[in-house]
């Protein structure tokens, strides 16, 4: 008896408010569901060496509570103005090192958004189409360079010059080199040079550390490939 009364009340309420209680459940699910394959769309074409799990289950949390809050706002004017006054307070200090996370991050509010106005198909939809152009962005390597940038950080001592003593293999195994900083370390004992190159052969790059292990009296040489995902 007490339930029979408990659900009358509940279609009571829900007859008087801007959405039911099957529209909560539908967004709540669908988002998840869809948040859920942009999650999976995310693990298989990342490529960098930060990827976290908590970043992901983000992105799906995000997706429910954006398609909430919409269900919240309806076309409310007020509860807009209302909530974003609430979430202004909240402040976010991660840095984001790879800016495709940013456009994930738009991705799944995109996607709740949808969901949260009861555009079910159109968030459905547009999941399939991004997810698969993402996919077929990586899957066919679009807009690499062709010849991959690396980062090269030598030491030296502090009475060399870097000119003459890496001049030698520069020339030998470098098509290009741009250097980036110099900076003392070791008490000013070392100086260490970092340089943006491309190599003539990349098959060479054990032979070319060898050649800058030899010219600077075996002080540290490291050769990074990636170089968009460190920090210098």
């Amino acid at each position: 008896m007490h339930w029979q009364q408990f659900l009358d009340t509940l279609t009571t309420i829900q007859s008087t408010q801007v959405f039911t209680l099957q529209d909560v459940l539908l967004t709540l699910v669908l988002s998840f569901v869809l948040a859920v394959w942009i999650g999976y769309i995310y693990r298989a074409t990342y490529r960098g060496t930060a990827y976290t799990q908590s970043y992901v289950q983000t992105l799906v949390l995000m997706a429910m509570v954006v398609g909430l809050i919409m269900l919240i706002i309806g076309s409310n004017i007020a509860r807009a103005f209302t909530l974003v006054g609430a979430l202004s307070v909240v402040r976010f200090r991660n840095a984001i090192k790879d800016t495709r996370d940013v456009g994930f991050i738009f991705f799944a509010m995109a996607i709740g958004m949808a969901c949260g106005t009861r555009f079910y198909l159109l968030a459905i939809l547009a999941t399939i189409t991004i997810g698969f152009f993402l996919w077929a962005m990586v899957r066919f390597d679009l807009f690499a360079r062709p010849i991959p940038q690396q980062i090269l950080k030598v030491r030296l001592p502090a009475d060399m010059t870097p000119e003459r003593v890496l001049q030698e293999p520069f020339a030998r195994y470098l098509r290009r080199s741009d250097l980036i900083a110099m900076e003392t370390v070791q008490a000013g004992l070392l100086t260490e040079l970092v340089y943006s190159v491309e190599m003539k052969n990349p098959a060479e790059a054990q032979a070319f550390l060898a050649a800058l292990s030899q010219a600077n009296q075996n002080n540290k040489v490291v050769l990074v490939t990636g170089a968009q995902e460190i920090d210098l």
